[in-house]
Order: C-alpha cells, then structure tokens, then sequence
C-alpha cells in the first residue's frame, strides 16, 4: 500500500481526484467503458468535488456504483448516501449508468441480490473508499466479515459507527441513526483493480494507525486494505498524525510514505 501524506484536506482531495481520473481514463482507452465504486460522508466531498471538476473524463462511458446505504432511510433524508452521490458526483459528472441501492425498498434483500449480480456481472476498475472512526470500511464494522463472497450484505451498525454519523451531523441523536444497513463485502472492495482510499481529520487517526500499523485483523477492518496490490492511501497531516516514524521503514516493507505539500 502506497500511503501519501499532505498538508490539507483539500490537496489530499486533489491529488486522489488525479490518481482517479487517470484510473478511469485508462480503463475508457483500454475498454471504452469504465466501471468505479463510490463512496460518501464527510471525508469525500473535497476529493468527490475536484474529481467532478476534473476535464477530459468521458462520464457518459463511466458505470458506477455504491458501497453503502442505510435500510428504512428515504431518499430525500439529508443523510441518504443515494442523495449524496446524486448531488456530489452523478448530477455534477454527468454520470446516467449508475446502481443505487434503495435502502428504503420493501425488501432489502432483493435490492442486495439485484445489485450484487450487476456488480459481479464484470471487473471494477477503481473504487474509492474511506475509512470510518471504528476502523470500518463501507459499513463493515469490527468484528467485520472477511470471508463472504457476497458482493453486498445486510449489517448491523455498532454503537461508535451510529455516533459517527450523530457527531457528523447527519442525525440530531442516536434514536435517529438506523441500525441495518446494506454494505459492500469486503472481498468485493477487494476485487477492485485499484483502490483510492480517502482518509482526512484527525478523528481518523487512531483507525488509520489500526489500519497500518496493527496485524491485519477483522477487529479492525481497514486493515485488510493492507493485502491489495494497487491500493492507495491519502492522509493529512491530522490523520497521520498518530502514525510511528517506524513506518516508512517496516509496513509490509511493499508501502512508502510520500510526504507532500
């Protein structure tokens, strides 16, 4: 994993959105057609926001989808990821080949089956990821499930995960937060070619250190990024900031450590 270390949020977003545009920009030229993963919450809007910006990017060939979505949340609720991804990034982009994941359906596990056959139906060419406070990716929360094949699950969101989205500023208070969800599997994030993984803020920095310096554990479930070939970690100053000096010299010794301005 090679993890990049800038000044600010907003130069972290910038250099992902690149590595991003480049990404889909060479599985347009190779195949004419490029499929990505998105994802949402307040860690991704300065990266979602310059990759939207970025020009030459044929979104009209671009096929996305998304990691997660809250079950029983309607798609107008300020919090719904759905609306997000409208807003910030298929609305803005120009993408009209997308996959959302209708957490408010009467049956959940339709929507889990329908869209895990899309996804699975060919290979992704890149997805973007964040890293929540309790170390989870998507909404795959410790202990999480390195094992199923699934391409998206059903899960049960745990008490600091539900804070999160309070302390965010999604929900008033906890008795407002869902408690199911559909997520992404792990091992289908895993089966991107590419990962571009967006980690600002120093409320982040305890779970990017689990991630990177801890043993690779479903206790802590960023961890597994650790095994992807083509993965890319984008911190700031305040999310790095719990990171030991011996990194740069032990992690997997696959990884580097660019500190950028």
């Amino acid at each position: 994993m090679l993890v990049r270390i800038f000044k600010s949020r907003e130069s972290l977003g910038q250099a992902a959105a690149e590595q991003a545009a480049s990404a889909i920009r060479r599985a347009i030229k190779a195949t004419s057609h490029a499929r990505i993963i998105a994802a949402t919450g307040t860690s991704q809007a300065a990266f979602l926001n310059a990759l939207t910006r970025t020009d030459d990017i044929a979104w009209a060939k671009v096929e996305a989808f998304h990691l997660d979505e809250y079950i029983g949340l309607p798609i107008t609720h300020r919090a719904s990821f759905r609306k997000i991804l409208l807003e910030q990034l298929m609305q803005k982009a120009g993408i009209v080949n997308y996959h959302l994941l209708d957490g408010d359906a009467p049956n959940p596990d339709e929507v889990v089956r329908r869209v895990g056959k899309q996804l699975a139906s060919s290979a992704v060419d890149v997805a973007f990821l964040g890293i929540g406070e309790n170390g989870h990716i998507a909404f795959n929360d410790p202990p999480a499930d390195f094992e199923t094949e699934d391409p998206y699950i059903l899960v049960e969101l745990d008490e600091a995960c539900r804070q999160q989205q309070v302390g965010e500023g999604w929900f008033a208070e906890m008795s407002q937060v869902p408690k199911q969800a559909i997520s992404m599997s792990v091992r289908q994030m895993l089966k991107a070619k590419e990962l571009v993984v967006v980690v600002p803020e120093a409320r982040k920095a305890q779970a990017v250190k689990a991630c990177l310096e801890g043993p690779i554990s479903p206790l802590a479930p960023s961890s597994i990024l650790r095994t992807h070939p083509n993965a890319t970690l984008y911190l700031d100053l305040d999310s790095a900031a719990l990171l030991s000096p011996a990194l740069r010299d032990t992690l997997d010794h696959e990884s580097q450590v660019v500190v950028n301005s």
